[in-house]
């Protein structure tokens, strides 16, 4: 057995948090605007759906709701390539229909809280064509660089690779250079060393806060500056890997550079200017557990939440709890000192559900540990009726990574499983939208899975989502000592603690066989507990007491006990 105990008032929670910090020890819930609810049939969602929906927010009782970009866009990458930072593309709606869904968000108690994406614009912005035509200030919204010639054949300024694979240079005929892109070919990087751009996106965000938004999520934060110097980047020996793959670099100048902790810092700065509460800054860094000092500066220079991807990316259905224990401790260990949230992402748009990563029995297995662990808990629509990925064909496929890998690699790359309609109910096009024909095919499975039909049990994804939403709210969750045990490899434990009352345990068994094992002596809880949540597992019903010393987990069984 392994065992680590954290007293959150050391360094998680030192101080008293100032109240207008609402997101503390709550649930944040990401809404994919096409995927969520379509208000006019034609197959899209738009806001006037989320509008329509809000009611089930406040229903499921979390604190706010992420909107990924549903800003004027050519749609190449849908919506991450903005060609208007401040304008809504005609097919989510109109500024007017953002107004009314911040008036009822406001009327309901919802914060709302919206992607900013500075890393990059689309290459049809108006800045990046005046850019190739060299007229001021424009001219230096983009990096630029002139090609390197080896024996008179032109090449790229260095080895730079995008996201997307290939080089990361761009040429302009126009220009006669070369533009950074460190993501696909049309979103050209901003550059953030133009005073005059840096200023254009400080007015973004006082555009939409002036809108009454509660926060940002800031894309692709780690590639906002490159190293000033464009040198080449240390290539990685023996990965096996096509020299196209940016996973056989070193990003060592492409990411996670000073310059970019202090741009973080300007935008805190900015909006604390700003009359009114303090607005909440998430940060998107993908940083390995290796990696965890990079991503915890974003804390220190201004994030209230730097987003931690371990249950995303770092784990899967092979991971052990082991594995889990020690990812965990590392992270709370890392948190930096002060008055600081910890934070814990479910699912999100970029991957595979969290049934596809760790099968369908465990689908409430992270959502069950982000309530129970300190902070904030990031779950992504579908989440809380356990939707999973839907097969879709490569002619089906219209996610731009999955297209460039073809029909022989789209199943790999593609993120439009994990993106398709939100099942509301079992009517035409699972009461997504009037329309048969949706943006992306509805999972097949939505006559059984699907929210109307969750409600009608007492026993579902939904309502173990609504008790752990609860839970989350409790004071043992927000003040308490926190426990990570690793039992014989196969059963993964957290205890939290605080004087005077019950702990909160939760047992997570990895296994695929039964378990049978001394809770009260290995975990030290009271011989009698009672069941306040669990998965699939008919052994141990909600409500009921249990013996620990005695205590059987089913196999991929999950439960909260108090």
């Amino acid at each position: 057995m392994c065992k680590i105990t954290i007293f959150l008032g050391l360094f998680l929670t030192a101080g008293c948090a100032p109240s207008e910090e609402w997101w503390r020890d709550s649930f944040i819930y990401q809404i994919y605007p096409r995927s969520f609810k379509d208000s006019n049939g034609d197959g899209v969602g738009d806001i006037n759906g989320i509008t329509s929906k809000l009611e089930h927010l406040v229903d499921l009782n979390v604190s706010a709701f992420w909107i990924s970009p549903f800003f004027k866009s050519p749609m190449s990458d849908f919506g991450y390539d903005i060609s208007n930072f401040t304008d809504i593309d005609p097919i989510f709606g109109t500024l007017d229909d953002f107004s009314k869904l911040i008036t009822k968000a406001k009327s309901l108690n919802l914060k709302v809280i919206l992607d900013f994406v500075p890393n990059h614009s689309s290459n049809k912005h108006p800045w990046f064509q005046k850019s190739i035509q060299k007229i001021p200030p424009y001219d230096n919204y983009y990096v630029w660089r002139n090609a390197t010639f080896v024996n008179g054949t032109r090449h790229p300024p260095n080895n730079w690779l995008s996201v997307t694979r290939g080089s990361a240079w761009t040429w302009n005929d126009v220009r006669q250079q070369y533009y950074l892109h460190q993501f696909s070919y049309f979103q050209p990087d901003l550059n953030f060393r133009s005073s005059a751009l840096n200023q254009e996106m400080k007015d973004v965000l006082t555009f939409w806060t002036k809108r009454g938004v509660d926060g940002f999520r800031v894309d692709a934060i780690p590639q906002a500056f490159e190293d000033a110097r464009f040198l080449d980047e240390p290539v990685k020996p023996n990965t096996g890997l096509p020299p196209d793959d940016p996973n056989t670099l070193e990003h060592i100048y492409t990411k996670n550079q000073k310059e970019t902790y202090e741009l973080v810092r300007s935008w805190r700065n900015h909006l604390d200017a700003m009359n009114g509460t303090r607005k909440i800054i998430l940060t998107e860094s993908y940083i390995t557990l290796d990696e965890l000092n990079q991503s915890m500066k974003y804390y220190e220079y201004g994030a209230d939440i730097a987003f931690n991807f371990m249950f995303v990316t770092g784990f899967n259905n092979r991971s052990t709890p082991t594995d889990f224990k020690d990812g965990i401790e590392k992270w709370l260990a890392h948190m930096p000192r002060g008055n600081y949230s910890s934070n814990w992402v479910v699912d999100n748009h970029d991957n595979n559900r969290v049934s596809a990563r760790f099968g369908k029995r465990r689908a409430d297995q992270l959502t069950m540990l982000s309530a129970v662990l300190p902070g904030v808990g990031v779950v992504y629509y579908g989440d809380e009726i356990g939707m999973e990925d839907t097969w879709l064909s490569y002619n089906e496929t219209v996610d731009p990574i999955g297209c460039s890998a073809g029909p022989t690699g789209y199943n790999i790359t593609s993120r439009d499983p994990a993106r398709t309609p939100f099942q509301w109910d079992n009517s035409t096009s699972a009461g997504f939208s009037t329309n048969k024909t949706t943006w992306l095919r509805v999972n097949p499975n939505y006559p059984i899975l699907n929210l109307a039909a969750q409600k009608t049990v007492s026993h579902s994804h939904y309502s173990i989502f609504k008790k752990l939403v609860a839970l989350k709210k409790k004071l043992v969750i927000k003040t308490g000592s926190v426990e990570v045990i690793s039992v014989a490899d196969r059963v993964l434990g957290i205890v939290r603690r605080v004087s005077g009352s019950v702990p909160v345990v939760l047992l997570i068994n990895f296994s695929n066989g039964y378990v049978i094992f001394d809770a009260s002596y290995q975990l030290k809880i009271p011989p009698r507990m009672t069941v306040y949540v669990s998965n699939f597992d008919s052994s141990l019903p909600e409500g009921v007491t249990i013996n620990t010393p005695s205590l059987v987990l089913a196999p991929a069984a999950s439960v909260i006990l108090m």
